[in-house]
């Protein structure tokens, strides 16, 4: 197992490197050059100021020098300082924001886990009948909802129209900190970003348990007169449940990708809100910074779903 787990960790660094090698090139190619970030256009600069700063910020060196030297920073924990919060080091400014997201993310993948396998269990049982056509009907149009297009959706219909949420924010402006009004403005943005999710796990735990229940032994314990209630949760769906894990860990990485749209559409103060602002702003060193502690959540995630699966799954080699 621990060589297992220290496969996963050495693949996990060499895909961290790449992501940083390829947000760093996309930066570069993209239109301007990064020096404008860093000019105040009410305050004139020479040409021989615009020099200094360069050298200053060490973008007069040839890229490989630049990306290397920002890696070996970031690997002592110096992910270097924002452009437009002056004084303010880049990664206190990331950790702060990891909460609010992974509290977001964290209620609306629990919404989706519960929901997706409820509703897989259920179709896959009532197989044909109307209650499955309906929610496989509800499925393909969760799935093909992009984020943003949900986010403004429910925006516009539970806090606009009938409301019934908060429109933005993670608390009350002006109110005393309380776990009711944080919640109260959690519910909205988890529920919306479960959709996509909970449809998901749905077809997969439905498509997992329909094969399971052809199975032998499940017939089997049929036969020997177990009570069909128990046949399904405790023989059935335990075993189709293996490649639902993978999937859960697999739509971490799509879940941080509704939370940029979620957090920007209700204002919410995480990681995602953060990285719009800096990409909008051209903050390079936020940019780069948020990018790598997000990848490096995504491949946590990914190794610890990997251990888990091979833990459930005695099927798995692990040596």
């Amino acid at each position: 197992m621990l060589s297992f787990i220290a496969r996963r960790c050495a693949t996990g660094l060499l895909m961290l490197v790449a992501l940083s090698l390829l947000i760093f090139v996309l930066l570069r190619l993209a239109p301007g050059d990064p020096i404008d970030a860093y000019i105040n256009p009410s305050v004139p600069m020479s040409a021989s100021d615009l020099e200094t700063l360069r050298d200053r910020l060490g973008l007069d060196q040839p890229l490989p020098l630049q990306y290397f030297g920002w890696l070996r920073a970031a690997l002592s924990g110096d992910f270097g300082y924002s452009i437009q919060r002056s004084g303010v080091r880049v990664l206190p400014l990331v950790m702060e924001r990891i909460g609010p997201t992974a509290l977001l993310m964290g209620m609306g993948l629990a919404i989706a886990i519960v929901v997706g396998i409820a509703a897989g269990i259920y179709s896959a049982v009532r197989r044909n009948a109307w209650p499955d056509i309906a929610m496989s009907v509800l499925s393909f149009i969760g799935i093909s909802s992009p984020a943003f297009l949900t986010a403004l959706l429910g925006l516009y219909f539970f806090s606009v129209l009938l409301r019934w949420a908060p429109s933005g924010g993670m608390q009350t402006a002006g109110a005393p900190f309380s776990i009711s009004d944080v919640l109260a403005h959690l519910i909205l943005p988890a529920c919306l970003l479960s959709i996509g999710h909970a449809a998901l796990i749905m077809r997969y735990m439905r498509a997992s348990l329909l094969e399971v229940l052809n199975q032998d032994y499940v017939r089997t314990a049929r036969a020997k007169g177990v009570r069909e209630f128990w046949v399904i949760i405790k023989h059935a769906t335990r075993n189709a449940l293996l490649p639902v894990i993978t999937l859960i860990g697999s739509t971490v990485g799509i879940a941080i990708g509704g939370a940029i749209f979620l957090e920007s559409v209700f204002n919410w103060p995480g990681m995602g809100l953060l990285l719009v602002n800096a990409v909008g702003t051209r903050d390079y060193p936020v940019i780069m910074g948020a990018t790598l502690v997000i990848g490096i959540c995504v491949i946590l995630v990914n190794i610890l779903t990997d251990v888990a699966y091979a833990f459930v799954d005695p099927r798995i080699q692990v040596a």
